[in-house]
């Protein structure tokens, strides 16, 4: 299970209050980040670091996909614990397709 939450877009300049000049020229877009969840339920905690490590390797080359300031929340299911790698990265590749596609239609 996949959870992406994307930044927010910036709106019109007339709108948004002016920067104070100590920020002008500094970095204001945050880094992508990703965080894990795997409970109990996935196994001990040698198969539970296990698949957050394998996760972590997985999200890290798929995290420059991601626009600039988006976060992340991977939750291993316990399927995970005997899934190989290859079909983790298939799911998670899925996943965050999900979560992007339905985006738009989210009433939210």
């Amino acid at each position: 299970m996949v959870h992406l939450t994307l930044p927010e877009q910036t709106g019109h300049p007339a709108t948004n209050p002016p920067e104070p000049a100590r920020s002008v020229g500094a970095e204001t877009s945050a880094p992508s980040r990703a965080g894990f969840v795997v409970s109990k339920a996935v196994g001990n905690a040698v198969v539970r670091n296990k698949v957050r490590r394998r996760l972590r390797h997985l999200v890290r080359e798929r995290l420059g996909e991601l626009p600039t300031g988006s976060t992340l929340v991977v939750r291993a299911l316990p399927q995970a614990a005997e899934a190989s790698y290859a079909r983790l990265g298939a799911d998670l590749d899925a996943a965050v397709a999900a979560a992007r596609a339905s985006r738009g239609r989210r009433s939210r």
